[in-house]
């Protein structure tokens, strides 16, 4: 694909906004506590939802002829019309004006937020940016504005074994080794096996085969074995707040997917307080970031 092809691909590409009204259940919710291995922060009506868990609401469930090669919905109104794409996380913003609470009746409209073309090491990638409105009562309560990539898919060829599958259970909060400095205020260290990868995908509606798929995300996408779910690792993140600082909410996050993590492979989620927030990160093998995420707190 030349530089020159995707503005044209792109050209009158303006998709019309889509809205979706739910009331929100605490069943996903006490779905993802139990992913997490810890008590579910929502059971019944009021409970607020912690930050991001509204992931597990509004979502995604196209016809099975909709789906793409990948698993995506190749009709959803936000994916680019360009061929062989490879779909990457990217990383986010949400800001929290009001809480969103179990029982809700809350609406999301999603609109097309913009586009832009770089070049990256492997070609060129699109990153496009979906906002999301939630409101209640015609008052917004949060938005969101999400980052997805998009690149040419490569063709499949040999990839490095996949690492073997490990537990999925927490370890003690030493740092990992090769990791510089004394150990974060808060940390969780965790590896994310294949079933854990499935019932998230599963809790998600996230088809994408790369978590699931291991013969299609070696042989296809070229990953060294399943990919751990981005929004998984910010999840993860905001747990930090949610378990250290409970009587603070979150009124702003941001976060940034930086390295790919895979099945198997441990990883560590550390993170403290800061000027009015904290900061967190995720760190797999060799001290690698795979992902960063900045909270603003209520005081």
């Amino acid at each position: 694909m030349t530089q020159a092809g995707l503005p044209d691909l792109l050209a009158g590409w303006a998709p019309e906004p889509t809205e979706v009204t739910q009331t929100v259940p605490a069943e996903p919710a006490v779905a993802l506590a139990g992913l997490f291995d810890t008590e579910p922060p929502v059971t019944g009506p009021g409970d607020r939802l912690p930050p991001l868990w509204h992931w597990l609401y509004f979502l995604d469930r196209p016809a099975q002829r909709d789906l793409g090669s990948d698993g995506h919905n190749a009709a959803s109104r936000f994916v680019p019309p360009i061929p062989q794409r490879r779909r990457m996380f990217a990383g986010g913003r949400v800001r929290y004006d009001r809480p969103i609470r179990c029982g809700d009746e809350i609406t999301r409209r999603g609109e097309l937020a913009g586009w832009k073309i770089r070049q990256g090491r492997t070609g060129e990638l699109l990153f496009v940016t979906v906002r999301s409105t939630f409101t209640r009562a015609g008052s917004a309560v949060a938005v969101e504005e999400q980052d997805i990539i998009y690149r040419s898919g490569p063709p499949a060829g040999t990839a490095p074994a996949a690492p073997p599958a490990g537990a999925v259970a927490p370890a003690p909060a030493a740092p990992a080794a090769g990791e510089p400095g004394p150990p974060a205020p808060w940390s969780l260290r965790m590896a994310a096996d294949p079933v854990l990868l499935f019932r998230f995908s599963a809790l998600t509606y996230n088809a994408h085969r790369i978590h699931y798929d291991e013969p299609y995300a070696t042989g296809v996408e070229g990953h060294r074995g399943l990919v751990v779910h981005g929004p998984l690792l910010a999840l993860l993140c905001l747990e930090l707040p949610r378990r250290h600082r409970p009587g603070q909410p979150v009124t702003r996050v941001s976060f940034r997917a930086s390295a790919t993590l895979f099945a198997g492979q441990p990883f560590t989620v550390t993170g403290g307080p800061g000027d009015g927030g904290c900061a967190m990160r995720v760190t797999g093998p060799d001290a690698a970031v795979a992902l960063t995420a900045d909270a603003s707190l209520a005081s």
